[in-house]
């Protein structure tokens, strides 16, 4: 069976994701001169994502919408299992928010410049002036009230399991005092793991936890980082 997905995958799926693909990043970079960019890219990313997991066969279940509130913004952390954590949360995660990403993916043709006229953040960590600009522009761009998600792990788990946390999200949810909310991503290593080619059919379950308030100082930054971490962790399998 899985050989006629993989066919399927080529022949169908595959084209319909590229022009997808093209179709978003496309209506985003009209909307920027506008001044819609991210109200735009709001949208544009749900549809592009929803769109993607339906024609690669992959169900998304959440649990734990009730925990958060639309009206409020805040630093969404998640666990990084496979690529289409993104098409998970960027689909079914119901809240508007804006990416933060490595700096690297902005050379990326058309995605990056999309993601930069949709208001995204590209972190770079190349010294501490990198970082503080990082910050700075966060602080820019988030000023309309809209919410962040971050991978603290940094990149995609090469083995499923959860790997220590990066501080960056945590930074800035000191400064901003903005809450912060764990969410888990299982499922997702299964469907297409870092190694993987191609996707596999499968389910990804988003448990989204409660908020966690913002920490106050240093000291409390490393301990959010550590109740954030158990707080995904409880909702993988053993």
């Amino acid at each position: 069976m899985l050989l006629f997905y993989y066919i399927y995958a080529i022949i169908i799926a595959l084209p319909l994701f590229i022009t997808s693909t093209i179709l978003c990043c496309v209506s985003i970079i009209i909307c920027a001169p506008i001044g819609l960019g991210p109200a735009c890219a709001n949208y544009a990313v749900k549809a592009w994502s929803w769109f993607t997991c339906y024609v690669f066969l992959v169900r998304v279940k959440v649990e734990g919408r009730e925990n958060v509130d639309k009206r409020n913004s805040y630093v969404f952390v998640a666990n990084h299992q496979g690529a289409f954590d993104i098409f998970a949360i960027g689909g079914f995660l119901g809240h508007h928010f804006r990416w933060m990403m490595k700096k690297s993916l902005r050379k990326i043709f058309l995605v990056g410049y999309a993601s930069d006229r949709a208001g995204y953040i590209f972190v770079d960590r190349s010294s501490p002036s990198a970082i503080r600009r990082t910050i700075a522009d966060a602080q820019q761009r988030l000023r309309d009230g809209a919410s962040l998600v971050v991978f603290p792990e940094g990149t995609r788990t090469p083995d499923g399991t959860l790997k220590p946390f990066k501080r960056g999200a945590y930074q800035l949810a000191l400064e901003f005092k903005l809450p912060l909310v764990p969410i888990t991503i299982d499922g997702s290593y299964k469907v297409m793991s870092r190694n993987s080619i191609f996707p596999r059919p499968g389910v990804i379950k988003l448990t989204i936890h409660k908020p966690i308030p913002a920490p106050e100082n240093e000291t409390e930054r490393a301990e959010v980082m550590d109740i954030t971490r158990q707080a995904i962790a409880s909702a993988l399998p053993q």
